[in-house]
């Protein structure tokens, strides 16, 4: 993939989402080179041979970052509904299923995440790739050669888990009759020291790929999901590379009796007693919080992702943004996965985060406004994912990963506030040009690095097989589902201290 030379945009309107007013727009150029951005100013001069890109009528804004996704859902798209996380878990992820899907569809599943994002303005994401009780490093590296080829940024990491599903599930044990249990036993766990070597070999084999695009990323699936020396070797890894620990944490009741029941305490203290919890942990969802969880996230600088449409979808709860805001929790949005959000669109994650939390219960004072929402999906997403220092924003020395959009559409006549208008009428189709490390990976809806017409071609003979075996899967699945709906009747059932504050989803 070229880069040009050099690129000023010319007369746009910037959102620069850096410093204090960097949500109110300014007229101004933007000059790119080495695929960067060198200069922001009023009547920037040429350079010699330099691309000139009209920006008079636009908007330019930093590309958006899709802080949690999960590649190994992108075929389920549009496929599930009426089910809570622990139930969707067993068709969307099959506990009984064959063979991994094949190493073709492998590669196209993550191209589709790739082209659906960069079409709709995402220039970031960060997929939580899983390989079913697998870590193989070749097929690592065809998710690692889809992003590549895709042009997009992102931080990939693969899922680990090594403790049983039932030692994992309150009650498990009592509600799951032996038959059933006989069949939630996979033989031997993944070991810290295996997943260690595993994750080694990633670091030195594909991390920084693609013109440092392409980072590997550590991602112990939940504290409950994960031995006590799992997670700290996780977390050593993180601290030795500089990249995040990503995690699930307290996304359903569930998983908050679970820390109760397994610990004696909060999995958020869990995390905090064993020493894993600072800044590079990055805790998806972070639902069932208490407040004095809420307290030890802001000491310890660790960030969240917020999953709005997820988390509306699964029934799962409302994360109390306003409280991790007022400790200083620094907050991205994701999308989860295109199963449980049917959609790589992060414009529609900021509408529901600005909107979801406007209960009739609360101070209007408190509801999330554009200005936090904006960057959310920006900057403060990049750091969720320790890339702020790289993008996020529009400034001096950051990696030219932006966003052009048109103005002289209904998301915004009549004019009036754009940063408003950005989160409740966008819906990204006014991207109009969508620049990674300064080269332009789509313009006015066609992707420059992939042809989408030979993907979907492909895509049509290959993908009907693949969804009747996986309906085969979900058939077999079905046996557990009773099981699963006590196990969620009776953690309703518990009371859970330090929860009064909590409002669950509408």
């Amino acid at each position: 993939m070229t880069t040009p030379t050099c690129t000023l945009i010319r007369g746009a309107e910037l959102l620069t989402l850096a410093g204090p007013q960097g949500t109110q727009p300014v007229r101004a150029d933007l000059l790119l080179r080495g695929g960067k951005i060198e200069a922001i100013g009023p009547d920037l001069p040429v350079p010699p041979a330099c691309e000139i890109i009209e920006g008079r009528g636009k908007l330019v804004m930093p590309g958006l970052v899709n802080a949690h996704t999960h590649s190994s859902e992108t075929f389920f798209k549009g496929r599930y509904e009426g089910m809570p996380l622990e139930t969707w878990l067993l068709y969307a992820y099959t506990y009984l299923s064959g063979s991994p899907i094949p190493d073709r569809l492998l590669y196209l599943r993550t191209l589709v995440l790739a082209m659906q994002s960069l079409q709709s303005g995402v220039t970031t994401l960060c997929d939580d790739f899983f390989d079913p009780m697998a870590h193989s490093i070749d097929r690592l590296g065809i998710v690692f050669q889809a992003y590549r080829d895709a042009g997009i940024r992102a931080n990939v990491s693969s899922a680990v888990l090594n403790t049983p599903v039932l030692d994992s599930t309150p009650f498990g044990h009592e509600v799951f009759p032996q038959h059933l249990s006989a069949q939630l036993k996979f033989g031997a766990p993944t070991t810290a020291a295996d997943y260690t070597a595993y994750c080694q070999q990633a670091f030195a084999q594909f991390h920084a790929q693609g013109d440092g695009r392409l980072r590997f990323a550590i991602t112990p699936s939940a504290p409950q999901r994960c031995t006590v020396d799992m997670l700290q070797a996780c977390h050593a890894l993180a601290v030795q590379h500089g990249v995040p620990l990503h995690t699930h944490l307290l996304e359903t009741k569930v998983q908050a009796v679970a820390g109760q029941m397994f610990y004696g305490k909060t999995l958020l203290a869990h995390m905090h007693d064993i020493g894993i919890l600072d800044r590079h942990a990055t805790l998806a969802h972070a639902i069932w919080l208490t407040d004095a969880d809420i307290a030890r996230m802001g000491e310890a600088g660790c960030t969240v992702v917020h999953n709005p449409l997820s988390n509306l979808k699964l029934g799962s709860g409302l994360a109390p943004v306003r409280k991790l805001l007022d400790a200083g929790v620094r907050i991205g949005l994701g999308t989860d996965g295109l199963s449980s959000n049917d959609s790589a669109r992060v414009f529609d994650l900021m509408r529901f985060a600005a909107l979801m939390h406007n209960g009739p219960a609360t101070d209007g004072a408190q509801w999330p406004r554009a200005a936090e929402v904006l960057k959310m999906a920006t900057l403060d997403g990049a750091r969720t994912a320790m890339l702020d220092d790289v993008t996020g924003s529009l400034e001096v020395g950051k990696a030219a990963d932006l966003v052009m959009l048109g103005l002289d559409n209904d998301n915004y006549r009549p004019r009036n506030d754009l940063a408003k208008q950005l989160v409740y009428c966008e819906n990204g189709s006014s991207v109009e040009l969508v620049m990674v490390a300064g080269h332009i990976v789509s313009r006015e809806r066609r992707l420059h690095t992939v042809d989408e017409s030979v993907v979907w071609e492909e895509l049509g003979e290959l993908l009907p097989a693949y969804l009747r075996e996986h309906g085969q899967w979900e058939a077999a699945n079905r046996v557990f589902e009773p099981c699963f709906a006590e196990v969620i009747r009776r953690c309703k059932a518990v009371e859970l201290p330090g929860l009064s504050h909590f409002t669950p989803a509408p």
